[in-house]
């Protein structure tokens, strides 16, 4: 792949935090300043919820990857890029090295599970602390450890893909499916990996002298694998009935005699329904955002760096509408001293918390903490009735062949 159009933001260590306030470095210190957070009432004019906002390091203790963690793959891995929109887009064999390493990489993210900091943001919205969730992650473990809770996925989700042309999309269990048909070689390589445990170790060393790569959002490479023979199926939709191009002149949409996208095809491309890099977030999903943090009274920043300018925006707009912020995060975060440098160095939490600590550990004490004040019991006050953000259920995956 050539060179990218853009930087990877933030690939190095991030100045170190400073936790606020200092009696935060302890564990209790920590849970009374976020005790002081969730209970204080907010300034005066703003509303009384919480807004969560999440990074990939919250999935963490799930056995996922994430990018800049302490054990991030940008740390890990200092040749890593993802592949940009444009590449996939334009090469054939781009998406053919995408597809093979997502294949590989499907099974262990589908099984994962949320963990104890999803549950523990779930708990908090049942205390009636937590409004809203709006997540980085395309893992789909918010909807999944609390469907009650609204949840915008910021950068989109890896359970379905997305046909570039029709917008259509389809399940991404019934992709691998198809991948899997078409790459009986791949499937057998997959199996006998999944037998082994190479692709369960989380042990970056035996992942290394087993010559395989994990990687951030189910991406696992294996160096000097044949991507070139990887074959994927093209949008069904489109391959039915091609869509008119730009210039009014109808697509070409063909497969083989299987059912694999052939590379004269210029529509019907699957992807994954994430913002890939070099991908726009559509206007509809910033505006929710925006929505999301305009309609709360605190902002508890989760798990992540804000490396990505489409989260740090958020906190900023939190910070410019004169929110307390709360951040729970292993690491340096960008530009994290803004969002506390008009702070009274003797406020207890309630304007601002920097905590850098697990959420694994620390959210599910912090809730039995706030159980017990409030003097809650087993399943809490649910909070007030609100119409969830989700996208549309995928469609079901037609037949190929149709």
């Amino acid at each position: 792949m050539g060179k990218p159009l853009m930087r990877i933001p933030y690939t190095d260590l991030l100045p170190p935090a400073v936790t606020i306030p200092h009696s935060a470095s302890s564990v209790s210190g920590a849970l009374a300043a976020l005790h002081h957070f969730f209970r204080a009432p907010p300034p005066a004019g703003l509303p009384s919820p919480t807004v969560v906002l999440s990074g990939a390091g919250l999935s963490v203790a799930s056995g996922l990857a994430d990018y800049r963690g302490t054990k991030g793959t940008y740390r890990v891995n200092k040749t890593y890029r993802p592949i940009y929109y444009h590449e996939f887009l334009a090469s054939h064999e781009a998406r053919k090295r995408y597809w093979a390493r997502s294949f590989l990489g499907w099974n262990s993210l589908h099984k994962a599970q949320p963990n104890a900091g999803h549950h523990a943001v779930r708990d908090l919205g049942r205390l009636g602390l937590v409004s809203s969730v709006i997540t980085q992650n395309v893992d789909s473990f918010h909807s999944r450890a609390h469907p009650e809770i609204p949840t915008l996925e910021l950068h989109g989700y890896l359970r379905s893909t997305a046909c570039t042309s029709c917008h259509n999309e389809f399940p991404r269990d019934t992709f691998q499916a198809e991948l899997a048909r078409l790459n009986p070689v791949w499937t057998t390589f997959l199996r006998d990996a999944l037998a082994s445990g190479a692709l369960d170790t989380e042990d970056p060393t035996e992942k290394r002298a087993r010559g395989i790569r994990m990687n951030p959002d189910g991406d696992v490479d294996v160096p000097g694998a044949p991507y070139s023979t990887f074959r994927y199926p093209a949008c069904p939709t489109c391959l039915t009935s091609p869509p008119r191009l730009a210039d009014g002149t109808k697509a070409v949409v063909e497969v083989d005699h299987e059912g694999a996208l052939s590379p004269a095809s210029n529509a019907g491309i699957l992807k994954p329904a994430v913002v890939m890099f070099g991908e726009s977030i559509s206007k509809t999903v910033k505006d929710a955002a925006e929505e999301a943090i305009d309609g709360a009274g605190r902002l508890l920043v989760l798990a992540t760096s804000l490396a990505t300018y489409s989260a740090w925006r958020l906190a900023k707009r939190a910070k410019d509408r004169g929110m307390p912020i709360a951040i729970v995060n292993i690491g340096g975060v960008r530009g994290e001293s803004a969002f506390f440098a008009d702070l009274d160095p003797q406020q207890s939490g309630a304007r601002g918390v920097r905590v850098e600590m697990s959420t694994e550990s620390l959210l599910p004490t912090l809730v039995e903490e706030l159980r017990r004040s409030s003097g809650s019991r087993g399943v809490d006050a649910q909070p007030a009735a609100v119409r969830p953000i989700r996208h549309d259920d995928a469609v079901v995956f037609k037949d190929m062949l149709s």
